[in-house]
């Protein structure tokens, strides 16, 4: 008896010890999210950072136990800033590595390219480009969200503060990508409600290395300011050529304008160059009770640790995506339809680098223009035009 009393206590043990091995392999099975970012290609300096960003942040929510217990593993896909590759990307992460959601892709164009993809695959998808047509209509774009502010929001940061200014005549030029297209069209669209004229309307290609005979066509519009639109290298180029040109007029550049590597490329051409930015690249003069200071304070110190080089806005809007997510599966578990649905419904006053979101069934982005400080180039460093 006390032998079969032994046996019978040694496979109670036994199936315990399978059911706790069970318990805890499950548990220790990885959450996969998805993330299609143009590492390398002329969109490089927006993939770049976004790609550390996400690198540093699974590494940190893992040191910190994960999600509920679960590895956060985020697989990154390159899309070489093509579209193409990024609907190639994005088809790989949902059919071969089953992720529960992507973030990226870096470009307008890019995303617009995957909504059709992510909406028939009903999985959340939260872009890191700022065109409006990447969430508008938000009917036709059930499962897109995105973290950039809206191109119109800064539109309206720049005709308010023109407006204080007594400027009411601009010309603009505009890079023709879809990027530079959608601001192109807040731009005229916003005129009217702040009184601006749109006196010259000028373009340029992508690969376009000179932007002289454009801006002087502006500046004999009789212009009171110019503004582009564009990321990349288009921004520099159009600064120094503004410089060069000594136009008289002020230059606002788009909220694309939000990293250093900018003011470095175009020199003493950047002094005085004025933009609506995110408060990330100046946190350090934001008062110390502002509701993102902390936030931005730790995202930029720990970044700046780890790859020795400021994230910039675009290193944030990959931050504030992948933490949108984790908050949601923390909340609702791996279900794509309630991760959807919580973005949607409980990101509300949420600090993340791009301001306070307020998403909504209405509004996928969940910013409007008080996200922005106009912020202007002085002395090579930025400085918030008060």
């Amino acid at each position: 008896m006390k032998k079969a009393g032994a046996v019978f206590v040694l496979i109670v043990l036994g199936l315990a010890s399978v059911f706790l091995f069970l318990q805890n392999a499950e548990a220790k099975e990885p959450y996969k999210i998805g993330a299609v970012f143009a590492v390398t290609g002329p969109a490089s300096f927006l993939g770049e950072p976004e790609k550390n960003t996400a690198l540093m942040l699974q590494e940190q929510i893992n040191k910190a136990g994960g999600i509920n217990g679960h590895p956060l593993e985020i697989i990154i896909e390159d899309t070489k800033s093509d579209e193409t590759q990024a609907v190639l990307s994005a088809k790989k992460l949902l059919e071969n590595d089953k992720v529960l959601a992507i973030i990226g892709p870096s470009t307008t164009g890019e995303s617009m390219a995957l909504v059709p993809i992510m909406n028939n695959a009903k999985t959340p998808l939260i872009s890191c480009a700022a065109g409006a047509p990447i969430t508008m209509p938000v009917k036709e774009r059930y499962w897109i969200f995105k973290t950039p502010q809206y191109d119109t929001s800064a539109v309206e940061a720049i005709y308010g503060y023109m407006k204080k200014q007594g400027i009411s005549k601009v010309g603009i030029i505009t890079i023709s990508t879809g990027f530079g297209d959608a601001g192109r069209k807040a731009l005229h669209d916003m005129a009217p409600k702040y009184g601006i004229t749109i006196t010259a309307d000028e373009k340029y290609g992508p690969k376009d290395s000179d932007m002289t005979t454009q801006l002087t066509k502006i500046k004999a519009s009789g212009a009171r300011a110019v503004i582009n639109w564009s990321v990349g290298p288009g921004q520099v180029i159009v600064t120094k050529n503004w410089s060069a040109l000594k136009m008289g007029i002020p230059l606002y550049q788009s909220h694309g304008w939000g990293s250093k590597k900018n003011i470095e490329l175009a020199g003493k051409a950047a002094e005085g160059v004025i933009a609506p930015l995110g408060r990330l690249v100046v946190w350090d003069k934001l008062p110390d009770k502002h509701p993102q200071k902390a936030l931005l304070k730790k995202y930029t110190q720990d970044y700046e640790a780890k790859y020795k080089g400021e994230p910039g806005t675009f290193g944030g809007h990959a931050y504030d995506s992948i933490m949108m997510i984790v908050e949601a599966l923390k909340k609702v578990g791996p279900d794509k339809k309630k991760i959807r649905d919580y973005i949607e419904t409980k990101i509300k006053k949420w600090p993340g680098t791009g301001g306070i979101f307020n998403m909504s069934p209405e509004d996928h982005c969940g910013l409007d223009k008080t996200a922005f400080e106009m912020v202007v180039v002085k002395n090579g460093d930025w400085e918030i035009l008060k």
